[in-house]
């Protein structure tokens, strides 16, 4: 991390060069090219989107490939984060590159574009940031959820599917498994506890078009209460829920008597310290996996539990890309010091959570021409989540 932040520092004296010192409020206009880099047995194509977005400045220039796979503008000195998504039928094609610097006049750059397979199972919504206690006054947070659609044509088994979010918890952290090189590790650094979905094998079935909600906090009816809050009392709703592991009652109270014992979820591995599961409010990046092994054998194996880089006391488990189905990025919108935690083969963009204890949820888009298509709901699935996904002014499930 060190490295990283020289890296930046070392940017910024590059950038500091380039400006006119006695006009600092201009800066010149530099020539960029970006080529995007087909992985081995894809063929280069044109058409591919390239979102080049100023990270000071907040705008965001969109291009569009041609046959070489190239795409060119032109823009001021600053530092970017730079896109590349493209889709050829189930394949989809990301890569992307964080705090670029862009001085010089000429930056020419060759990104990596990445394949992986649109998903069955995808995350539908996150909603993690509270809402307020009218008519009380203050804020909660007791509450949050997820929710998982099936979004392909066959009934897909939940049995053995596993949730958990990435280190760092906060997207404007610092990031301690970036490299030097400032790349991201090839493992998914689950910090704080993995949780997995019970059942023989076909116990839980969701059919298409279907939703499954997972309670991260109290399985109860806060809407009693706070009648800006969710009814998570529900039959068919699963639960994070262990009183052993985590006895805090506030977060985590008696699931309602709406919910079956067997929709509870397992932990697998408790990996920190609180009393309560640590689910960031502004900024998680969360993922749901389906081990190749069996996930207890997997966590028992210390080399599968890393020291969090730093840290005398905390690990993560360091579950693989290739057992991952789904992630989301979710970039705290309070802070212009946002940093990935999901490579773009899992999610190479991210959504921004503006507020806090607003009610507000994160939607994926539906598709509709190919929900038209299927007749049943058919989400968008681009493995980018800032063309995938927007902040809804309520949650989903409030009524």
């Amino acid at each position: 991390m060190q490295n990283k932040i020289i890296a930046i520092l070392l940017g910024l004296a590059v950038l500091s060069g380039c400006m006119d010192l006695d006009s600092p409020y201009t800066t010149g206009l530099n020539d960029l090219t970006v080529t995007a880099r087909y992985p081995e047995g894809y063929s280069t194509r044109g058409g591919a989107q390239v979102k080049v977005e100023s990270i000071s400045g907040g705008v965001t220039y969109t291009l569009t490939t041609d046959g070489n796979g190239t795409a060119k503008t032109r823009l001021p000195d600053g530092f970017y984060r730079i896109r590349i998504s493209d889709r050829d039928g189930e394949n989809v094609f990301n890569g992307n590159l964080d705090w670029v610097p862009v001085c010089d006049g000429t930056v020419d750059l060759v990104i990596d574009v990445l394949r992986s397979k649109a998903g069955t199972l995808v995350i539908k919504e996150i909603y993690c940031g509270g809402c307020p206690k009218d008519p009380e006054e203050g804020t909660y947070q007791s509450d949050q959820y997820l929710i998982i659609h099936n979004n392909d044509n066959i009934p897909v088994a939940l049995d053995g599917l596993c949730l958990g979010s990435l280190s760092p918890y906060n997207s404007n952290s610092a990031n301690p498994w970036v490299n030097s090189e400032g790349t991201l590790p090839d493992f998914l650094p689950i910090i704080q506890a993995v949780w997995r979905i019970g059942g023989s094998g076909d116990s839980f079935m969701l059919g298409p078009g279907e939703d499954a909600v997972i309670c991260l906090r109290g399985a109860i009816d806060h809407s009693a209460q706070y009648p800006l809050s969710v009814n998570l009392n529900r039959p068919g709703y699963f639960v994070c829920y262990n009183n052993v592991y985590f006895p805090n009652p506030t977060y985590h109270p008696v699931p309602g008597d709406q919910i079956s014992q067997d929709h509870y979820l397992e932990v697998v591995i408790k990996t920190g310290q609180a009393n309560a599961y640590t689910f960031s409010i502004n900024s998680p990046a969360v993922v749901i996996f389906r081990p190749d092994e069996d996930i207890y054998d997997f966590v028992a194996r210390p080399e599968n539990l890393v020291q969090v880089p730093g840290s005398s006391v905390d690990r993560v488990v360091a579950v693989p890309e290739e057992w991952v189905i789904d992630g989301v990025e979710v970039f705290n919108g309070g802070s212009s010091d946002n940093h990935k935690r999901l490579g773009p083969t899992i999610d190479a963009g991210y959504v921004i959570q503006k507020e806090t204890f607003k009610g507000r949820s994160l939607m994926r888009k539906t598709d509709s021409d190919a929900s038209a298509l299927q007749g049943f709901e058919i989400l968008k699935d681009t493995n980018n989540s800032t063309e995938d996904f927007y902040e809804r002014d309520t949650q989903s499930l409030h009524k």
